[in-house]
């Protein structure tokens, strides 16, 4: 382990960049995706270009931390300012090659679940919805969650689907009509997860400090590790730099 300091924040922030290609187009969504954008950019994916759901296409970061994506620097400097509608049709003809969304449950097959949790007596505690998140994990070419882990985020079942992921496994979404993607990658606090074959997620990196234990503990399902699983690679100190000018104060990192 290297004598870098760094949060869990910002090792996902970085896992999360490394998700982005130079020239892809990036549904780019709120908090730690933000940055890890605006990461991609300074770093390794300069020509890749940001999508907004309120209507915002970037193909620079902003020049100030944003807190919503309507914050004015997130306006200033754009490409376009247009209609969500015009950024969903875009979506909706495939422009999009990758989407991030979070969501407060997630599961093996990377269905992602915003809209129901736990119960109050028979009821459901009522969560905010979907957003534009089915339809990025619809329509993206791939999409990547960034989640906490612990055995109440990453559950064997989530209980209700927002966003589809696999369904329940090889060939569910062709099976539903849905064109294209899926999930390519979990990130989580303590680990990189992928999804095999058979649409089911697997370990392919342990960040520095975790054990599998660890990973087993606080995972829902029956955990596999890949053959190869390595270690997530630290952040770079010029990366940790970039993200700390981005955010100074740790408002979305610390």
């Amino acid at each position: 382990m290297s004598d870098l300091r760094y949060s869990p924040a910002e090792l996902m922030v970085v896992a999360g960049s490394r998700e982005i290609g130079d020239g892809d187009v990036v549904f780019v969504g709120m908090r730690l995706p933000l940055i890890a954008f605006a990461l991609a950019k300074r770093m390794h994916a300069p020509n890749a270009v940001g999508f907004f759901e309120n209507g915002v296409i970037r193909d620079r970061p902003s020049e100030s931390l944003l807190y919503t994506m309507g914050d004015p620097p997130n306006i200033e400097g754009a490409s376009m300012c247009c209609t969500m509608s015009t950024v969903m049709g875009l979506l909706q003809k495939g422009e999009v090659d990758l989407g991030y969304i979070g969501g407060a449950e997630v599961d093996r097959f990377g269905n992602v679940n915003t809209s129901y949790a736990g119960h109050v007596g028979k009821e459901f505690v009522k969560l905010p919805g979907s957003g534009g998140a089915a339809d990025i994990a619809s329509l993206a070419k791939r999409f990547v969650v960034i989640v906490d882990h612990n055995s109440r985020r990453l559950v064997e079942r989530v209980k209700y689907v927002t966003s589809p992921g696999n369904g329940d496994g090889a060939g569910w979404r062709e099976l539903q009509g849905l064109p294209r993607g899926g999930p390519s990658a979990i990130i989580t606090t303590l680990a990189v997860l992928r999804f095999g074959d058979d649409g089911q997620a697997f370990v392919a990196s342990i960040h520095p400090g975790v054990s599998a234990d660890d990973i087993r503990e606080n995972t829902g399902w029956p955990v596999r590790f890949a053959p190869d699983c390595a270690t997530t690679p630290e952040p770079a100190e010029e990366e940790l730099r970039v993200i700390r000018a981005i955010d100074p104060t740790g408002f979305w990192t610390r």
